[in-house]
């Protein structure tokens, strides 16, 4: 019943966002692609050294399916059950699933199964479960760990104190493989240096990095930062609304 009212919904949704398609969304991901390769060339980075992952939660496949067709393979999903729907709908395309959400310890088993990164790990017993449950014919599953880097009481993440620890706890694990962190910084206000949330998370990175081989992505900003993040080493951006426009549901 949960499927079906699942894949009723994404059909309704798919069938609403038909007047964008597939114009707008191929100028979406043009117009995202452009500042990605602007903000590389304006911070003195390699030109494509920065992935863009496209935010597709609640977005039907029939639209990942189309974003595929216009050269996008990375795609982030927040909600497990859905993400296992989507991997399994698509199965024929060869995509990159990426969890960026947090994680239940209960919903852990689909994540392991079919994702290629997790940007969401905050504590040992979720890096525990996904590396037990990921299936020993895959390739090790790329993990990163998610930093409270503002300090906001109601987010997910490690607070940085406590990193060094769960890093090194994390790296120990086998059949996953921590390369990097993640962040969602709170908003700042306009007197703010917008850069310095994306400048702690990269000094972090660092930092680990003396230690932890292949400890290399920072998975770090949105829509309305991405330059400030990319200036700062981001070498992932997760962007959903300028490439599939706003939620319906």
């Amino acid at each position: 019943m949960l499927r079906y009212y699942r894949a009723t919904t994404w059909r309704i949704n798919f069938l609403m966002m038909l007047s964008m398609m597939p114009i707008d969304l191929v100028r979406n991901i043009s117009e995202v692609t452009r500042r990605i390769s602007a903000a590389e060339i304006a911070a003195g980075r390699e030109q494509s050294s920065v992935s863009l992952l496209a935010v597709s939660k609640t977005k039907p496949p029939e639209l990942i399916r189309l974003a595929h067709a216009h050269g996008q393979t990375a795609f982030g999903e927040n909600y497990a059950q859905e993400m296992v729907e989507k991997a399994q709908l698509l199965a024929d395309l060869p995509l990159e699933w990426h969890f960026i959400g947090p994680i239940q310890s209960n919903k852990t088993a689909g994540i392991a199964t079919y994702c290629d990164w997790v940007h969401s790990v905050d504590r040992l017993k979720i890096a525990r479960r996904l590396s037990e449950q990921r299936p020993a014919n895959k390739n090790p599953l790329n993990v990163l760990i998610q930093v409270n880097v503002s300090r906001e009481p109601s987010k997910s993440g490690v607070l940085p104190e406590a990193l060094p620890d769960l890093a090194r706890r994390v790296r120990a694990l086998p059949g996953i493989s921590l390369r990097g962190l993640m962040a969602i910084p709170a908003p700042m206000g306009t007197n703010e240096n917008p850069r310095q949330p994306f400048k702690a998370l990269r000094e972090l990175k660092e930092s680990l990095a003396l230690t932890t081989p292949g400890f290399d992505i920072l998975s770090m900003g949105m829509s309305a930062d991405l330059e400030e993040a990319i200036a700062e080493g981001a070498n992932i951006v997760r962007i959903g609304t300028d490439i599939f426009g706003a939620r319906y549901n």
